[in-house]
């Protein structure tokens, strides 16, 4: 065991000094003590919270951040957006998916997350056939995980159709696809992989609802009945209107209807939901996953979160496309996009006289833990030894303190004030530096290198 001493900490029960987190081999808290810290241990200057959740993340979506900011011969959405995403998926090896995915895993921590959930659905190699492990794929996020030492949820996607009602999938799709014996080979893999690392959990997640048949879907979780369950809805206004079309309902009810919904699911997106929808969603006890920064990026719409909240609705954040990686920028993003959208100001604080910055803070640290399947998000005995620190002598927390200090993270300029980052009680980020930064740096242009010189004018339209 080994214990850190906090100089002021955030803890469940609101901000202390002199915080005492007692840390066993494993990584897990078994004790803390507030006001009167031991002489002896680790003492750390700066002000400690929770590591945040990043509960939605495409690690190789990385490599087009940026690339496809140019406009079509036509009106531009998120279809036409995937479509040259598929591009770069055509060629993408394995040992480019792990140097892709460790640079993003370096950045995601350098910027206060400590774990994620990667939703990763490119199974195949470049013909659609399985590889000889037919985990290949996903096993690279998980080795690219240990390398930079983030905590993982490991989210292998159920991929079969094009469309709603069992279409054909379309060629760009070919490395995605799985029946349930091919995919539940995969999750098997994972889990076995993962073994009794505290600092991973395997999780399934059907794409989405015109990717997956029910019995396909039906099939997969009566044969998965632990870790989190993601999916993919009501992400675009098309979506919705095909699924209407389809069968008559929206995408939400009709999963609903379809399915149990516990609190086991995360719904990703949710931005096209009624309110019936989302009272639905709220009594199930499901998240809500948000990523505002990849739902502006692609134009998909806002999610109508206060009412949302206002019912104890449960929310995370995601980086998603990785177009940013900033858990600042998505809770600044989804709060003046309600700010926007209902004119008003500090419109997620939950009340009046609360901080906006501590509302959005610990409500995505308890609906991204959730969302993870993992005990993370409080430092507090019985959850992971997940940290980050910021530098209360950054120029943008100068002379703050307690929730202004969250408010003005979040809020108030561009520069990052995350100092060191643990997870399980080891530093992996020190004085805003990764051990491996440069490494990891050095093998993710090159594989942008190779990438480019496949496509040499990048992903464009």
């Amino acid at each position: 065991m080994h214990t850190l001493v906090f100089e002021h900490a955030l803890l469940p029960d609101g901000w202390a000094e002199s915080v005492a987190v007692t840390v066993d081999s494993g990584g897990d808290i078994v004790g803390v003590q507030d006001g009167q810290g031991p002489a002896s241990g680790e003492h750390i200057t700066g002000i400690a919270l929770p590591g945040v959740p990043n509960l939605h993340a495409h690690a190789h979506q990385r490599a087009m951040a940026g690339l496809a900011e140019r406009s079509g011969s036509g009106q531009d959405s998120f279809w036409t957006w995937r479509s040259l995403m598929y591009e770069t998926l055509a060629r993408l090896q394995p040992d480019q998916l792990q140097a892709i995915a460790a640079q993003v895993y370096v950045e995601m921590l350098k910027a206060g997350y400590t774990s994620v959930a990667e939703f990763q659905y490119l199974h195949h190699d470049v013909t659609g056939r399985p590889y000889a492990n037919p985990a290949e794929m996903s096993l690279r996020t998980l080795a690219a995980a240990d390398e930079a030492g983030i905590g993982m949820t490991c989210l292998p996607v159920l991929y079969r159709y094009g469309g709603f009602g069992e279409q054909p999938a379309n060629p760009g799709q070919a490395r995605f696809l799985n029946d349930a014996d091919g995919y539940l080979a995969i999750v098997e893999a994972l889990r076995s992989a993962a073994g009794n690392d505290p600092n991973t959990t395997v999780g399934v997640a059907p794409h989405s609802l015109r990717a997956v048949g029910m019995p396909l879907l039906e099939a997969v979780l009566g044969s998965t009945q632990e870790g989190p369950i993601h999916i993919h809805i009501a992400e675009q206004a098309l979506e919705v209107e095909t699924c209407l079309a389809w069968c008559g309902r929206r995408p939400v009810a009709w999963l609903y209807e379809q399915i149990e919904v516990d609190d086991r699911w995360c719904l990703v997106h949710a931005t096209h939901t009624s309110s019936e929808e989302r009272s639905a969603v709220v009594a199930s006890g499901a998240v809500a996953g948000l990523c505002p920064t990849t739902e502006a990026n692609l134009g998909d719409g806002l999610f109508d979160a206060l009412p949302f909240l206002e019912q104890g609705g449960r929310f995370g954040i995601g980086s998603d496309s990785n177009i940013s990686i900033s858990p600042v920028e998505e809770l600044r993003w989804l709060e003046y996009g309600q700010r926007l959208r209902h004119q008003g100001r500090n419109v997620l604080a939950g009340g009046p006289r609360r901080s906006t910055g501590r509302s959005l803070l610990n409500k995505v640290l308890a609906g991204g833990a959730q969302a993870c399947g993992r005990s993370i998000g409080r430092i507090a005995p019985d959850c992971r030894a997940d940290f980050i620190i910021l530098d209360q002598d950054h120029i943008s927390l100068n002379g703050l303190s307690d929730d202004a200090v969250l408010d003005s993270w979040i809020f108030a300029g561009n520069h990052n004030p995350v100092r060191d980052v643990y997870v399980g009680g080891r530093a992996v980020v020190q004085n805003g530096v990764h051990p491996r930064q440069s490494e990891i740096e050095l093998r993710f242009r090159k594989t942008l290198d190779e990438l480019r010189v496949a496509n040499p004018g990048g992903v464009t339209a």
